[in-house]
């Protein structure tokens, strides 16, 4: 039989690779909806598949051990003994992916009392001498004795399991100078760390290499140790009882008794039913795809919306006028919790539109104005519920069109993000995957001619109105309330703002990039000067030569490429040895970053004079809001030049000036509230300076005493134990003792104690809840709280002591938002909000309305929460950003 006729034999070592998975991939990245860890899974997986195309074998078998338990152990109790205990995340990711396996049709193989590579190694000897091309895959470097003229090892790189390198004989002697049966005769003399098992002391990988070639076995070292000299020899003589006892057990056994042979263990088709069953508690949606298609399947036949209950897509039908009217009549009266909508767009503008309940779809071109599609426009302007997923482009693309769209009753992509802050699903498929155990029908992009048609407008409309159905059961109360009363209303107030823009003048900021761009230049021109030659000063390899070598400073933290040149190492390094260059090096980084955030802005000036930033509503977990493309939130405050690009930011034409809004302290009054310190609520309650008068107490002074470094230590403190500031990060950020700033915590916990009660109960609560709630019961999940790995738990905790309130500041910020625009509207004024910045709103005010409008604000912004301390709202007027600051 020539070498291509021979069947492939594809042995895996299970626990090695799952192992090797598991660390390749973040924990936290790979996680259920209830908490579940599966990084080892999908790393497994997705390098089976690729093994699977690329190999083709026609016979396949995973070992794993049962435990850490076996002959070798007996004879030699410390072997492995060294090996920590095994992370709990993947505990229970071994068993789950025999399942994933088992589904697939491969085959598993375990046997009590001996290890996973003694029935590779069985198999494999098996295998050759029945005929087979034998793949062993294995992390374990014992398994380059299998490697002969019929057994390859594909062993993983240090980087996972994404890269396998190759072992045949030529490759084992390139890479070790040996034969591949001679390997564990190295290995013996130079010993396993990993195993536990201490070779000959003073002897490494070459000194064993050589003596192989020069003697041609470990037996015949040993016989002939007396011809070695020097102190390694002595070693060898001394510890030679090591090689033999590495010998006898880093052999691997090629007799075990099996269940089954390599004839037994030809590739089968996968069980489509039970793959896509496995997968979808997984949440493996890509994963699924991949695993379908290696046996010709596609994840959107049959094979995965039977699997879920026989649920079966309706067919599409196109309606119009008259026969339209009278669906959406029947509909609306039947459904009165609302009917799916989508909205296909191009360009910014609606190309088609999809209507669904649970067993009608309906699909139309968008042709606003004819008169056969009325019935679909008084529809949308209706106040009907109206249920679909990622409303705001679509709402804004029927703003475009000239029609409006109302009754907004439920946004799948929010509902999602509010049962996974953390999570990662942003798309109608990944919720349908999560929630309903399917995959979404989905064309290939790479296909001209696709097998698979898209289930365009109308089955999106049918998808999100039955994933509203599944998240609104999974949803608790509070939950469902913030979406319903918070999230939903914001949605449309940050559509209309999003459309409105700010004005921006162009002239003011590509002045300022050019000033910037020149100072920038002199700052490098100068930077050279103090070290004699012209270097890249952004090339991190470069500065460290620079600074490490040729200015001889201090090293910096280490990092992948040597030692750090970041911000904040080198704005530490600056400070304990200051140098011109480092100096100046420091500044030029902030003109260059400061011209950069200028003509991204100028870049972003739209023909009408405006910047229209994207609003991203669910992109925290916190809840908090942010701004993309551009980001207006990055904009320095507190600097010179932060303030000239706030200058460019002015009332548009037709409005006489800006309304800006700020709140004051909300985190720190949230604090007040939260924890019930009636120091805290005195301190907001009689309107003092809160830090004046936080530093009186904790300093014993009066409040005219406390002098501005004692306020700023207190301000530190106040905002930093919020973030789970510790002593040691709090010494860091005053520039202060280690033993200080213990001590001033300590003095500030006597005198507000409630706070320290508060922060502590809420990290307990939030261990024994899973969870912490803001105000208004927005949940954030913490399954991190209870992981073993020490660092990742410590993260949650600090997170857990901010979620309550960072996220009930974004609570507050919306419900003001909500209750401002809603009393624009009310009032029928022309004013409009156009940006929000973290906690400050700014407006553009319309002639003659600034005192109603201020009226407004104020009102809306202090009454949006009840709390034990009133919300102060800080109110500005000027004719652009910085003007109107306060």
């Amino acid at each position: 039989m020539s070498e291509s006729e021979k069947p492939t034999l594809l042995v895996v070592d299970g626990h090695s690779l799952a192992f090797r998975a598991f660390y390749a991939l973040p924990v936290d990245s790979f996680q259920t909806r209830d908490g579940q860890h599966t990084n080892a899974i999908h790393g497994f997986i997705s390098m089976l598949i690729s093994l699977l195309k690329n190999e083709n074998p026609s016979h396949i078998a995973v070992a794993f051990d049962i435990s850490r338990r076996s002959f070798r152990t007996r004879e030699y109790p410390e072997y492995k003994g060294t090996r920590g205990e095994t992370p709990a995340e993947f505990k229970g990711q071994v068993p789950l992916l025999e399942e994933a396996l088992k589904a697939m049709n491969i085959t598993t193989i375990s046997k009590e009392d001996y290890e996973a590579d003694d029935i590779l190694a069985t198999l494999a000897k098996q295998g050759a001498e029945d005929g087979f091309r034998v793949l062993v895959v294995s992390g374990d470097r014992d398994t380059i004795q299998l490697v002969t003229d019929d057994v390859t090892l594909l062993y993983p790189s240090s980087q996972g399991v994404s890269a396998l390198t190759r072992y045949d004989g030529a490759k084992v002697f390139e890479r070790y100078g040996i034969r591949p049966e001679q390997y564990p005769e190295i290995a013996a003399l130079v010993g396993e760390t990993s195993d536990n098992l201490p070779g000959i002391p003073k002897v490494g990988e070459k000194t064993a290499v050589k003596w192989l070639n020069q003697f041609g076995s470990l037996e015949q070292i040993l016989e002939r140790a007396d011809e070695i000299t020097g102190k390694v020899g002595e070693s060898l003589r001394e510890h030679k009882e090591n090689a033999v006892r590495n010998r006898r057990l880093n052999r691997l056994l090629t007799d075990v008794e099996l269940p089954v042979g390599p004839k037994d263990l030809e590739r089968r088709p996968i069980d489509a039913d039970a793959v896509a069953a496995v997968f979808g508690r997984l949440e493996f949606r890509t994963l699924l795809d991949r695993v379908l298609k290696l046996d010709g399947l596609e994840a959107n036949t049959d094979v995965s919306a039977p699997q879920a209950g026989g649920v079966v897509m309706p067919p599409q039908k196109e309606l119009l006028d008259e026969e339209l009217e009278a669906w959406i009549t029947r509909a609306v009266a039947a459904h009165p919790a609302g009917i799916g909508l989508h909205l296909d767009l191009d360009g910014g503008l609606p190309v088609a539109a999809g209507l669904a309940t649970p067993t009608e779809i309906v699909s139309l071109a968008w042709r606003p104005g004819e008169a056969d599609y009325a019935p679909l426009e008084a529809w949308l302007a209706s106040d009907a519920p109206k249920i679909m997923h990622d409303a705001k482009p679509q709402l804004q693309a029927v703003t475009r069109a000239g029609l409006t769209v109302e009754g907004l009753g439920y946004d799948t992509a929010v509902a999602g993000w509010l049962l996974r802050p953390s999570g990662g699903d942003k798309t109608i498929a990944d919720l349908i995957t999560r929630y309903l155990d399917e995959t979404m029908p989905v064309a290939d992009p790479n296909q001209l001619v696709p097998e698979t048609d898209p289930v365009g407008a109308g089955g999106t409309a049918w998808y999100a109105l039955r994933v509203a159905e599944a998240t609104r059961t999974a949803l608790d109360a509070g939950s469902l309330g913030v979406l319903l009363d918070m999230e939903l209303p914001v949605l449309q107030v940050l559509a209309h703002m999003e459309l409105t823009g700010v004005t921006v003048d162009h002239g003011i900021l590509s002045g300022l990039s050019e000033q910037l761009g020149n100072r920038a230049a002199e700052l490098a021109s100068n930077a050279y000067a103090e070290i004699g030659r012209e270097v890249n000063l952004g090339s991190p390899k470069q500065l460290q030569e620079v600074l490490f070598d040729q200015l001889a400073m201090p090293k910096t933290r280490a990092n992948k490429t040597g030692f750090s040149t970041d911000a904040g190492a080198l704005a530490d390094l600056q400070e304990k040895s200051p140098h011109p260059f480092l100096g100046l090096l420091l500044e030029h980084r902030d003109a260059t970053k400061l011209r950069q955030i200028v003509e991204t802005l100028d870049k972003a000036i739209t023909p009408d004079g405006r910047i229209h930033t994207t609003y991203v509503q669910i992109g925290t977990s916190t809840g908090r809001i942010s701004s993309t493309d551009p980001n207006l939130q990055n904009i320095p405050v507190r600097t010179e030049e932060g303030r000239r690009i706030r200058a460019a930011f002015q009332a548009g034409s037709g409005y006489e000036t800006l309304l800006t809004a700020d709140y004051s302290q909300i985190e720190m009054r949230i604090m007040a509230h939260l924890s019930g310190d009636a120091g805290l609520i005195e301190a907001f309650k009689s309107g003092e300076d809160l830090h004046r008068f936080v530093g009186a107490r904790i300093f014993g002074v009066a409040a005219e005493d406390v002098t501005p470094a004692m306020r700023n230590k207190v301000k530190a403190m106040s905002y930093g134990l919020a973030y789970g500031l510790s002593a040691f990060g709090l010494s860091k950020q005053l520039r202060i003792s280690s033993a200080e700033a213990k001590q001033l915590m300590i003095d500030y916990f006597e005198r507000f104690g409630a706070v320290r009660d508060y922060l502590r109960n809420v990290v307990e609560q939030a261990k024994l809840d899973g969870y912490t709630e803001t105000i208004f019961g927005r949940r954030r999940l913490f399954p991190e709280l209870s992981s073993p790995n020490r660092l990742v738990r410590e993260n949650a905790e600090r997170q857990a002591l901010n979620a309550p309130i960072q996220g009930s500041a974004a609570d507050i910020m919306k419900r003001a938002m909500i209750g401002i625009e809603s009393e624009l509207r009310s009032e029928s004024l022309s004013s409009q909000m156009m940006l929000q910045v973290h906690d400050e709103l700014i407006f553009e005010v319309a002639e003659g309305e600034w005192d109603a409008l201020e009226r407004i604000v104020r009102a809306q912004m202090a009454g949006a929460a009840e709390l034990s301390v009133p919300l102060e709202v800080q109110i500005g007027r000027g004719h652009d950003w910085d003007a109107a600051a306060h």
